[in-house]
């Protein structure tokens, strides 16, 4: 056999080599896209959990500035006067004295549903109000370990459960709302 004879064999093997090259290729490109999919997916769900994760720690502070806002009401009410303010605005601008009280920089959105609107807890007489919650009934992702101020919120099913109130107030019910 001649190397012309050889090279001649060669080239009319190497288009079907060619061939299962480009096919192979077009497989490994098929699969490493897949991959790419199932990844983005996980990580756009990932980033879904982290959003709501967040959310909700947002709505944590949120709630202990309210109850503290609630605790401050109670704490320098003059004599005579109600211990519970009647509106939310008035944690804002307490105007029970001459130069106006802030207990609360501003009456916040509710981080999980996105509106202003917030369950409303209210005293027995229905004058005052006691606490707030969320009206989200999205069952939330923490369900443990908070902080001692907030312990009855542990094993919680709703959003709208996590009552931040201000203590030794009797309350009516949780679930009164108002917008």
């Amino acid at each position: 056999m001649t190397s012309d004879n050889m090279s001649l064999r060669r080239a009319k093997r190497y288009p079907q080599s060619k061939k299962l090259t480009y096919g192979f290729t077009y497989l490994a490109l098929l699969i490493f896209l897949a991959i790419i999919a199932l990844s983005s997916t996980a990580i756009l769900q990932l980033g879904i959990i982290i959003q709501r994760r967040d959310a909700e720690d947002e709505l944590l502070a949120i709630g202990i500035e309210f109850r503290n806002a609630l605790i401050s009401y109670a704490a320098v009410s003059p004599a005579g006067y109600a211990t519970a303010p009647p509106d939310l605005q008035d944690l804002v601008k307490d105007m029970r004295f001459a130069i106006p009280k802030r207990h609360l920089r501003k009456v916040y959105i509710d981080t999980i549903t996105g509106k202003q609107g917030w369950g409303i807890v209210m005293t027995t007489d229905k004058k005052g109000i006691l606490g707030i919650h969320s009206l989200s009934e999205r069952h939330p992702i923490k369900i443990a370990n908070f902080p001692q101020e907030l312990r009855g919120f542990e094993n919680k099913t709703s959003y709208s459960n996590w009552v931040f109130s201000a203590y030794g107030l009797p309350i009516v019910s949780p679930h009164v709302d108002l917008p």
